[in-house]
């Protein structure tokens, strides 16, 4: 029997997919992802389907308000599995209007010739991985795909989906910002509605952090990384895209539906390897994490009907501190009341006082219209150094 939702009422659930598999793994990623010479897609085609059916059973009949296929790389799915899963979801919550759906695809020749099958799927809304517009920068990045395949695929996207968002990676060794404006704006001319960007960073056990180790990586200095950054903003917004997350980017109403749920900190549920939600579980606001290796996964929803590894009811003050860390993120702020409605806590008593003065005083946080907190323009680009003495 499903469980009613912690407020008592049926509010829209967002869920996350996880297909764990790529075809190499690129040197910066920390992802759960892996490489297999051989995929037996459809056990884990099933063991998907059970899963959901899983998580189904005990939140009951919530509304679905998106679908987030994320990785690893979920393009190398067959666009049949990809609407046996979107049949499924859609099924289980019946949505009240047409949800996100968004599945994350590479330029590589073989996954962008699969774009239409994944639109007859029923995917509305496509996430490309393009990380550069450089062959050199691609390389260095691990990628499989060259500067063409990626300005083919985002011409390819913008053709057949109605929402089409694109990733960038920035603060390359040696990038400098003349070169950077020069592929946002190849990139942005396509016209897509929504940007994200990922400032490279070093990730420990991945190749990358042996190379830094060894001096044989050396990243670019704070002041040309914030150079970057604004200059992002600037051709982004120029573009018509306007920042609404600390790196997300989008045309006005365009902004990732997903993506909201978990910077507001509404329920979401997710399902496969690793694959990480926010729910209540019998009444109480639960965090949820599956079994990480994918074949360990498939084996634990064989034999037990579902991939759930741990789950930890979160008290209060856990849950005010992860809303403050995802909210903060966003150019609207928190606001007061929602989040009290999410923690049960007050906005103003889940923060630091003395720091919060301190960061008011030096122009990093405001008041919001609504009572709430928004970092401001100088604290987002300070947010990793500002959250932390900030939330309690």
């Amino acid at each position: 029997m499903g469980e009613e939702p912690a407020d008592g009422h049926a509010d829209p659930l967002a869920l996350y997919i996880h297909w764990p598999f790529c075809l190499s793994r690129c040197p910066y990623c920390d992802f759960n992802a892996h490489v297999r010479e051989r995929i037996d897609e459809a056990r884990f085609r099933d063991a998907l389907l059970a899963d959901l059916a899983y998580e189904a059973a005990r939140l009951g009949p919530r509304p679905l308000a998106s679908i987030f296929f994320g990785g690893g790389t979920p393009s190398l799915m067959s666009p049949a599995t990809v609407a046996a899963l979107i049949e499924a979801a859609m099924r289980a919550f019946p949505p009240t209007a047409m949800p996100e759906i968004t599945l994350e695809a590479n330029p590589t020749s073989v996954e962008a010739g699969k774009l239409a099958g994944f639109r007859d799927a029923g995917v509305n809304r496509i996430s490309m991985g393009i990380q550069a517009l450089d062959d050199v920068a691609l390389a260095f990045l691990g990628r499989r795909h060259t500067a063409a395949q990626a300005l083919t695929a985002l011409e390819t996207a913008r053709a057949l989906f109605p929402r089409a968002s694109f990733d960038l990676i920035y603060a390359r060794p040696g990038q400098t910002v003349a070169a950077w404006r020069g592929e946002l704006r190849r990139a942005l001319g396509f016209g897509l509605d929504h940007l994200s960007l990922y400032q490279l960073t070093i990730e420990p056990g991945t190749p990358f952090a042996r190379l830094a180790a060894h001096g044989e990586l050396v990243l670019p200095d704070e002041e040309t990384q914030a150079a970057l950054y604004e200059a992002t903003e600037a051709e982004a917004v120029r573009a018509g895209l306007a920042p609404y997350e600390v790196s997300n980017y989008a045309v006005p109403g365009a902004e990732s539906r997903h993506n909201l749920a978990y910077w507001r900190y509404d329920d979401y549920a997710g399902i496969g390897p690793g694959a990480h939600g926010r729910i209540p579980v019998h009444g109480v606001p639960t965090a949820t994490v599956r079994v990480r290796a994918p074949e360990a996964w498939a084996e634990a929803v064989e034999r037990q009907g579902h991939g759930v590894r741990e789950e930890e009811p979160l008290a209060p003050e856990t849950r005010a501190r992860e809303a403050l860390l995802m909210g903060l993120r966003l150019a609207v702020g928190v606001e007061p009341a929602h989040f009290r409605a999410r923690t049960g806590i007050a906005l103003d008593a889940a923060l630091e006082p003395d720091a919060l003065a301190a960061a008011e005083a030096e122009g990093l946080v405001a008041r919001t219209d609504a009572g709430g907190w928004v970092a401001t323009r100088a604290g987002r680009l300070r947010l990793d150094a500002l959250l932390p003495v900030l939330v309690r």
